[in-house]
């Protein structure tokens, strides 16, 4: 099983929080996905915003977050705004 921090976008503090939340190893993070993932940390830390669900999906693509396309970027961002009602 391959570290978490071993993915791009993914430091020491994000990894413990994938952690804590039961998504330990970047192949986990590959199965669930970006936004199950981040559906899971919201739950246990409410103050995640859209740029952590940008370093999930970046990490996922092994790309910097900020290189997202603008399409992925709507999509993500109407998925974290739709959490939000």
């Amino acid at each position: 099983m391959a570290e978490l921090t071993s993915m791009m976008n993914i430091g020491k503090e994000m990894a413990r929080k994938l952690t804590s939340v039961g998504i330990d190893s970047s192949e986990k993070l590959l199965e669930l996905g970006s936004k199950q993932a981040f559906l899971k940390l919201k739950g246990a830390y409410p103050q995640v915003c859209l740029v952590h669900l940008y370093t999930l999906e970046g990490a996922i693509h092994n790309i910097e977050f900020n290189q997202l396309s603008e399409k992925t970027k709507k999509d993500l961002k109407e998925f974290s705004d739709f959490l939000k009602k």
